[in-house]
């Protein structure tokens, strides 16, 4: 690991904690209606994540051209290369590392689905986006989301898929791996314990409740993920200030899911 790439980390875990908060908003086509919800108003959306006080934002290369000047210095820049839809109707990789290089930004983001027949084109981007990377001492954290085609195609989180996703972060090289927790506390502290580089959760699908949102992420820190990366439940939320509130006392401060609740007066 070059000198670039161990200083671009260092800025994303550079909290005491060790562990990371992250606020995405990098949903882009696989969001849907752009009329409704909390990406309705993208300049808004991440306005009310950053006075969350993020460690690191993950955002499109366009939408960080546009929105990001404003921000900057008050959380890492992660740039967001893939552009899909579970079913392929769109499959692009839209940035490389030197587009993040040239935005000033602490890592390249690479989503990516697994499974099904087109997965070894995803897999190629993100070979390709690490070894590009490698070049300019980039950090590549990949977002890797295991798909079922039963009934249509659908992102999953089941305890193999999820630790199949793994393995396709770490065997093609990249610094920091996003999945989905599984729900099961035991396969994932396997998965993570059997892994070699950071592992962080996705936020998810939008829970019922904040409470339900900041237990899974409580329950992936005990597994030992370092961290996590929220959407849905940061910007989606009535209260993003109060979420972020929440959220990192569960990540940094080690707060249980109802002691954050408490904490953040939400």
């Amino acid at each position: 690991m070059s000198l670039g790439t161990k200083v671009r980390l260092a800025r994303l875990f550079s909290h005491p904690s060790g562990n990371l908060f992250g606020g995405a908003v990098d949903h882009f086509v696989g969001y849907g209606d752009v009329r409704k919800g909390g990406l309705a108003d993208l300049p808004g959306a991440l306005a009310r994540v950053m006075v969350g006080k993020p460690d690191y934002v993950s955002i499109q290369p366009g939408t960080a051209r546009h929105l990001w000047a404003q921000y900057a210095g008050k959380a890492s820049l992660v740039i967001q290369a893939g552009c899909f839809t579970p079913d392929d109707r769109i499959s692009e990789l839209i940035a490389t590392p030197e587009d993040a290089v040239r935005a000033g930004a602490d890592a390249l983001a690479v989503a990516i689905p697994v499974r099904g027949a087109t997965e070894g084109k995803y897999i190629r981007w993100l070979t390709d986006s690490v070894n590009a990377a490698a070049r300019y001492g980039m950090p590549v954290v990949a977002h890797i989301y295991p798909r079922d085609f039963t009934d249509g195609a659908k992102i999953v989180f089941t305890p193999d898929e999820i630790a199949y996703a793994a393995r396709i972060g770490y065997e093609s090289g990249v610094d920091v791996i996003k999945i989905g927790y599984t729900g099961d506390f035991e396969s994932f502290r396997e998965t993570v314990r059997t892994c070699p580089v950071p592992v962080v959760i996705a936020g998810g699908p939008k829970t019922d409740t904040l409470l339900g949102a900041l237990q899974q992420t409580a329950d992936a820190i005990r597994a030992g993920a370092r961290g996590a990366v929220v959407g849905r439940n940061l910007w989606g939320h009535g209260d993003p200030e109060k979420a972020a509130i929440a959220f990192r006392g569960v990540i940094h401060d080690g707060l249980s899911a109802q002691d954050a609740l408490a904490k953040a007066g939400a």
